[in-house]
């Protein structure tokens, strides 16, 4: 059964991770008819093309999206509204632009505005990734059974809203319609604040092991499982905390109020109230294994090109 949308042409800024396995997912589904990726890396277009997932390349945002009918921008997300200034006047018109961006407050506010007349942006978040980088480590099943988060305002186009919605369900995801700000705080809790505090706990063990110099030969499965998520770009990371500081800084601070309650039980030795600690934490941990949807494969990880 032929599918309700298809595109002419695709153009994908940053042919990473998310970028190359949106393009794989149309590919597979017969949404599309050509591909052209953006990006900084020659050597990683070159792949990409190698590998089928783009036809054709540039590094000119200005070519690459010349005649697109739809424009994926999934670079991080310092660098998304510099690049869509620089496709804004080669967008033709009916032509629709999206992200891929985990934080989405400061780019909807901003990118809305640069919209040329006749062309649409809709705020959209693939909440999926791995902690692997760049083209080759693209697939078209990365984002089935995950939640893609769109984030539309009063003056979004209620086509093109649809048409990304439909977007991104041709790709396997499950999609939620939320308020920017709304997104912005429920990632800053979920997602960025335990990649900050993964990475502060990597640092903390690389600090303390200066003391025996194999202390990672020691270390158990939940050193591993706790600390994966470190292993994301750090570019990207730091980039978001920039652009969700607020957020992330106000998780920070409710963490902060945690660990020293239960720094305060360790100290008393107050094993009863340890446990009741850990009873409430295991016992809201355990119901996420109950939800319909699948669990997250890995951080929002778009090391982007």
């Amino acid at each position: 059964m032929a599918s309700e949308i298809h595109f002419n042409k695709v153009a994908i800024i940053g042919v990473g991770l998310i970028g190359g396995s949106i393009a794989l997912a149309m590919r597979k589904k017969g949404l599309c008819g050509t591909i052209a990726g953006v990006g900084r890396s020659i050597e990683n277009l070159v792949d990409a093309k190698r590998l089928g997932i783009i036809d054709t390349f540039t590094q000119d945002v200005s070519i690459g999206v010349t005649d697109a009918d739809l424009v994926i921008v999934a670079v991080p997300v310092l660098k998304t509204i510099d690049a869509v200034k620089q496709a804004a006047a080669h967008l033709k018109p009916g032509c629709i632009v999206t992200d891929a961006g985990s934080v989405k407050g400061a780019i909807v506010e901003q990118l809305e505005p640069l919209m040329p007349e006749g062309v649409f942006f809709v705020g959209a978040h693939p909440v999926a990734g791995t902690e692997q980088s760049g083209a080759a480590a693209a697939f078209a099943g990365l984002f089935e059974g995950h939640r893609c988060i769109l984030t539309p305002t009063e003056d979004t186009d209620k086509e093109a809203l649809a048409t990304v919605r439909k977007l991104w369900q041709e790709a396997g995801a499950t999609v939620t319609v939320m308020d920017a700000e709304v997104h912005d705080w429920i990632l800053g809790v979920t997602s960025h604040l335990p990649h900050v505090i993964a990475y502060n706990l990597v640092n903390a063990v690389a600090e303390v092991g200066n003391r025996h110099k194999d202390i990672l030969g020691y270390s158990a499965g939940g050193f591993k499982d706790s600390t994966r998520i470190a292993s994301s770009s750090p570019e990207m990371w730091s980039e978001i905390c920039g652009m969700n500081k607020n957020y992330i800084l106000e998780g920070i601070e409710g963490f902060q109020k945690r660990l020293e309650a239960m720094k305060r039980l360790i100290q008393a030795g107050d094993l009863t109230g340890l446990k009741k600690e850990f009873t409430k934490a295991k016992e809201f941990r355990d119901t996420l294994n109950h939800k319909h949807h699948k669990p997250h494969a890995g951080p929002c990880n778009h090391n982007h090109d």
